[in-house]
């Protein structure tokens, strides 16, 4: 029987699992092959990771604390897992947020700063997350969406991906793309930015997030029959707007229960001009009817109980195939949302809402299951707290970000001692007590404080308070801090700066 070495070992394996893929051949058969071939599989026993990414998921989910949306799979992993109740993301938009916590680079330091660029047109020798995972032995795979889509348009595609990132890739499409003529929408024929929904006929599993988790769980049996470890991301598109969900879920809530969100009159005019385009950026979201208001925050609610349930189905797949026990989850979301707070709809401010998010790890071995952190955490954390939990090699050198392994063990323990959200235009500060944001201009009211003790929403702006000079100044040199450390150019990484104007994607995309 002949020995294959590493490097052949691994191209045939990716060699089955692809042909796995397209003719779907039965576990065993693999194993044969796998047998008769000589090939030997691994003797370690790495653990695998289960990288579950949702797009605009605030927390307003039950582990959360929240009243009504029901999300019974998610709890079940916060009880298996440590829940981070200060968890943030390092820009409250889909294409820098991503590029960030997958390259562990802080916006500035990878050149995504706007929504369609490509990191690798900035740091072309940046090895991600997924990456450094492959060049562990791990097989990478993504299904759905991971890096950034322009969703709903660009469901089925490759959207933005980054092909080094990945040993295959699937891209889901459901009904939910060929129901879009039936979907309302408040700028008819449009979906992505702007309020829409529909309560759907058909089934889960025929909805683009349905398909995800089918190809998720099939991805799971599969690798269930090797010893070769993984590294599987498995990208929700929900729930981003459109909010589509079969009608079961809309039929969870009821109208008369939602409530929304309402600001006082003059309020816009008591924040920096850069903050109130912010939360005015959608002119035909403002001051909307209350009964359609009401419409869109079931239609949010609806479809993150759907959301929920796509998730179960695929820890549901883990279980089943005999790998819960040894393998890291992480679930998150790639940043906040408003549904009405601060007059607002959807992400893109450095307000609480959109800069939040919802973060629970489980890992085998933890000693902490169950709990709840306080330590403020970031999404830039990702990458070192994986490579750690799994005991992989040190990543290299520029990656930023902390290891949050001390926390699974004792939540106690703190690792940061605030978090940093940024703009292109502004920076914020989420300390215990207080949120302070700078805006980039030279006007002397280009800050926002606010005392979350008092004003946990964040609507009363402190900063030309007296009472408070003293905060003022001591966050505003806080700030320039994180300022200075999420702009530095990272050692051993070639950066090539963005061109004056530079607003997009410079590849062909053929949904474009």
């Amino acid at each position: 029987m002949v020995e294959l070495d590493s490097l052949a070992r691994r191209i045939f394996l990716d060699q089955m699992l692809e042909t796995m893929k397209l003719i779907r051949f039965p576990q065993l058969i693999l194993l044969a092959v796998m047998t008769v071939s000589g090939v030997t599989a691994k003797s370690d026993t790495k653990l695998n990771v289960l990288f579950i990414m949702t797009d605009d998921l605030n927390c307003d989910i039950g582990s959360y604390g929240h009243p009504l949306v029901k999300t019974p799979n998610i709890d079940r992993l916060a009880k298996e897992g440590v829940l981070f109740e200060n968890a943030y993301c390092n820009y409250p938009i889909c294409g820098p947020s991503r590029a960030s916590f997958m390259t562990g680079l802080y916006p500035e330091q990878n050149g995504v700063t706007v929504l369609r660029r490509l990191f690798r047109n900035y740091v072309p020798d940046a090895v991600t997350m997924s990456q450094h995972f492959m060049a562990n032995g791990y097989t990478a795979t993504r299904v759905g969406k991971i890096y950034h889509y322009d969703n709903p348009r660009g469901i089925g595609t490759e959207g933005h991906d980054d092909p080094a990132s990945w040993n295959h890739v699937i891209n889901p499409r459901g009904r939910d793309k060929a129901d879009e003529e039936h979907t309302f929408s408040l700028n008819p024929g449009t979906f992505g930015a702007t309020l829409s929904w529909l309560a759907a006929d058909g089934s889960d599993e025929e909805q683009t997030d349905g398909i995800v988790a089918t190809e998720a769980i099939r991805l799971l049996q599969e690798y269930s029959a090797l010893e070769e470890p993984f590294f599987l991301g498995v990208g929700f598109f929900k729930p981003h707007t459109p909010y589509v969900a079969p009608k079961k879920y809309f039929d969870m809530y009821n109208m008369e229960d939602i409530e929304v969100p309402e600001i006082p009159e003059g309020y816009w005019d008591t924040i920096p001009e850069p903050a109130k385009k912010s939360v005015t950026a959608f002119k035909n979201q403002i001051n909307l009817p209350k009964e359609t208001a009401k419409k869109a925050i079931l239609a949010y609610y609806a479809t993150i109980s759907f959301l929920d349930a796509q998730i179960g189905r695929v820890l549901d797949g883990l279980e089943q195939n005999g790998l819960k026990d040894n393998t890291i989850v992480l679930f998150s979301s790639d940043h906040g949302y408003h549904m009405g707070e601060h007059g607002h709809y959807q992400k893109n401010t450095l307000f609480e809402n959109a800069d939040r998010v919802p973060l629970i790890m489980s890992s085998p071995g933890m000693k902490a299951a169950g709990k709840r952190s306080q330590s403020f955490v970031e999404m830039i954390d990702f990458y070192r707290t994986l490579s750690d939990l799994a005991g992989l090699t040190e990543p290299p050198s520029y990656v930023q970000g902390a290891s949050l392994r001390p926390i699974l063990d004792d939540v106690s323990a703190r690792v940061r001692p605030n978090a940093f959200t940024q703009l292109i235009n502004g920076y914020t500060l989420r300390t215990r007590d207080f949120r302070f944001s700078q805006w980039k201009t030279n006007e002397p009211s280009n800050i926002e404080l606010y005392d979350r003790r008092k004003d946990p929403e964040e609507m009363v702006n402190l900063a030309k308070n007296p009472d408070y000079a003293a905060q003022v100044r001591r966050l505003k040199t806080l700030l320039a801090k994180r300022i200075a450390d999420a702009t530095e150019r990272p050692e051993g990484l070639k950066f090539i700066p963005p061109e004056p104007g530079d607003r997009g994607v410079s590849k062909v995309d053929t949904y474009f």
